[in-house]
């Protein structure tokens, strides 16, 4: 939520330039699908598309096509990414997407492999908010991770669980560039750190299949956006959160929250 589908052009201008949408919804990135060109080729506006997993062949999603559009990937590279340098993973992925763009609402018939393969950390936005309502939370922090935490991760964590009710660490399950920790590895990482390094009944450990667009201080306002979805009241944004090289000031995403606030999604 806001979303009910993805982006049509007029939101995707909207979200790039100014992060609004054309109902006046604040949203930070664009929500899109791009296809090549000559699929879109033989799509309609009006008729639904199945989508499918591309690896399994499973359909996950029926979406109504709205609209079919171009877009200046520069545009978006300089807004979400701040940058063309192609060697930033976001641009090269931007840059690689299908010529147009299938705008629409999606009817969600399955949540792929996730739930099965994370049956402890797979949690939906509305059992999170039932857990936080079952144990008397009304002001949950969030911890966003795609890496083991660290010493001052836990720190951090620590700070907000005396002001707060508790934490909620939120890892990345979705994909990631060359080289990051695999979802596996950090679960199992994070895991020790709770049950070893923190008071029982303060952190619930979850995870869900977001993939990381490295675009820092805009991403740090989306995976706000998220959490409070989730029924988190606060996010910890830490060093060059959602950050990758040198792209990006190691404070550029707290000082970003904070140009933004009373705005309202």
């Amino acid at each position: 939520t806001p979303l009910e589908g993805f982006m049509g052009h007029d939101d995707w201008r909207g979200s790039c330039a100014d992060m609004r949408l054309t109902s006046g919804v604040f949203w930070p990135i664009p929500i899109t699908l791009p296809v090549p060109t000559e699929l879109a080729d033989r799509i309609r506006v009006g008729e639904d598309v199945a989508l499918t997993d591309g690896r399994s062949g499973e359909v996950l999603a029926i979406l109504k096509v709205e609209e079919k559009y171009t877009i200046d990937k520069d545009i978006e590279a300089d807004h979400v990414y701040r940058t063309r340098d192609t060697r930033h993973p976001g641009v090269v992925k931007l840059l690689q997407q299908g010529g147009v763009n299938l705008a629409g609402r999606v009817l969600a018939l399955s949540e792929g492999e996730y739930p099965a393969r994370y049956p402890q950390l797979y949690i939906r936005p509305t059992e999170s908010r039932a857990l936080f309502l079952e144990k008397g939370w009304s002001r949950v922090a969030a911890f966003q991770t795609r890496n083991p935490m660290h010493r001052s991760h836990e720190y951090l964590a620590k700070i907000a669980i005396e002001v707060l009710d508790g934490v909620f660490i939120h890892q990345v399950l979705g994909e990631l560039k060359p080289g990051d920790i695999p979802a596996e590895v950090r679960t199992r990482a994070v895991r020790a750190m709770v049950d070893n390094y923190f008071q029982a009944g303060t952190v619930i450990q979850a995870g869900y299949p977001i993939e990381m667009r490295y675009a820092g201080p805009r991403e740090a306002l989306l995976h706000a956006l998220i959490r409070q979805n989730f029924g988190c009241s606060h996010l910890i944004v830490g060093r060059d959160h959602a950050g990758v090289g040198d792209y990006y000031g190691p404070f550029d995403g707290p000082a970003h929250l904070r140009s933004i606030v009373g705005r309202r999604p």
